[in-house]
């Protein structure tokens, strides 16, 4: 049994080891039981093992260790409330990255169904599909826009594996990159600061007005915006379903383009919060070397960059706002931007505006694409429904929230449709949307 959460040790994918470390976790886990209420993998994997007179974890057969595993959607919650992590406990414990290691070694030994593979393959080349649905996007989003159920939905889900029940967000037709490189160039009169946008495919192909917002509101307050020099995606999908192969061909690519970036001397600015913690924590274990560590100290969600602009000295933001303002905001607070430990950063730039804040911190159950395959829909939607009651209870006059797939299960559940929080401050600074 090898404690290791390095993809490049020798028994990081051996099968024997790895599930033997999973046993040593999860009586670990059995014993706390502090993290019941994050995800159904707990409660589970407490029920499998309570099964036994001994509650002994090494009972557990393969198909009930994989079933956990296999429930374990990547929030990184139970990493921020863990007692047992590693630098804090001599257990070492960091049950996010082991279910990474342990869907790796799947993955590895062929323990992963071809439709599996296929599903993988078709939400992880995001930039293909994206490229491809902006140019049609009028067909591909009446087709991704049917109701769910019906059976265009339903031979989507035959052919892609992307749940035929979900709410898909659609297309836009014109990507962010290409407006920026189109929109009149700006002269910044006292230079703040230097960024460079790594816009994610989500705002890249799906929300480009995120993205024209960041940018008006980050020049308004003396910060010059660039593009980084690669806007390919962060490999999250591959990383997530056990492909550590093809992620870390996408992240070397990525550790490389982005640290020239920073050397040109630019932070790098992410505006969706499972992009931004792939960039400051993922690459350093896939990757590392300096290199990855410049791009991670380098690496911004796109409110605690202004947050820390505000704050630091010599340098201050634009909080004259004569624009729209809400009296109170509902803002979702993502698991991933939570697990980025940087504290409420979009929260302290909102209260900026003067909107009282209401917070909801349920998950959506969607954590990357895992919620949107078809074999997770069961799991998800009820933790995408408990979201939509939380939100509907806060009753803000608007719902506000940093990641892009979570605001899509909210406007499943409730109809309502979740701004960003840089749209919001854009709103409020009067600046109009494209």
């Amino acid at each position: 049994m090898t404690i290791t959460y390095d993809p490049k040790h020798p028994k990081y994918l051996d099968e024997k080891d790895v599930r033997d470390e999973l046993t040593r976790v999860y009586d670990l886990c059995h014993g706390c039981r502090l993290c019941f209420k994050f995800c159904t993998s707990f409660p589970t994997l407490f029920d499998f093992i309570d099964q036994h007179d001994d509650q002994d974890a090494g009972k557990l057969t393969v198909a009930q260790q994989d079933q956990v595993i296999d429930e374990c959607f990547q929030c990184k919650l139970c990493y921020i409330n863990c007692p047992y992590i590693p630098g804090q406990s001599e257990w070492e414990l960091d049950f996010p990255r082991l279910m990474l290691r342990a869907d790796a070694m799947r993955h590895a030994n062929d323990q992963v169904s071809l439709r599996d593979r296929v599903t993988t393959n078709v939400m992880g080349r995001t930039d293909l599909l994206g490229k491809v649905a902006t140019k049609t996007a009028p067909v591909m989003n009446k087709m991704m826009g049917a109701k769910p159920g019906s059976f265009v939905r339903k031979a989507i889900e035959v052919t892609t594996g992307v749940s035929g029940e979900r709410v898909l967000p659609p297309f836009a037709k014109q990507r962010f990159t290409t407006w920026f490189k189109r929109r009149p160039k700006l002269r910044i009169g006292k230079r703040q600061g230097r960024v460079a946008v790594f816009p994610t495919c989500l705002v890249e192909y799906q929300a480009p007005g995120i993205g024209q917002d960041l940018v008006k509101v980050y020049e308004r307050n003396g910060v010059e915006c660039t593009l980084a020099d690669t806007t390919q995606c962060c490999g999250a999908p591959f990383l997530h379903s056990g492909d550590i192969e093809s992620f870390t061909k996408i992240a070397e690519k990525n550790v490389a383009e982005l640290a020239n970036t920073v050397r040109k001397g630019n932070d790098i600015v992410v505006p969706q919060p499972t992009c931004g913690y792939v960039l400051k924590k993922d690459y350093l274990d896939y990757v590392g070397g300096p290199d990855a560590q410049l791009v991670a100290e380098h690496t911004y969600d796109a409110s605690e960059y202004l947050i820390k602009l505000h704050k630091a000295e010599g340098t201050a933001l634009d909080i004259e706002f004569a624009g729209d303002i809400p009296e109170t905001i509902t803002y979702h607070t993502p698991c991933h931007l939570r697990a980025q430990n940087i504290g409420l950063k979009s929260r302290d730039l909102m209260k900026l505006t003067g909107a009282k804040i209401k917070l909801v911190q349920q998950c959506s159950g969607i954590d990357g694409m895992w919620g949107l395959r078809a074999e997770n829909a069961e799991l998800s939607i009820p933790i995408g429904r408990k979201l939509g009651d939380e939100i509907i209870k806060a009753g803000g006059d608007v719902v506000v929230g940093d990641c892009h797939l979570a605001n899509g299960a909210i406007n499943e559940q409730t109809g309502q449709i979740s701004l960003h929080p840089l749209q919001v401050v854009a709103r409020a600074y009067g600046i109009p949307e494209e």
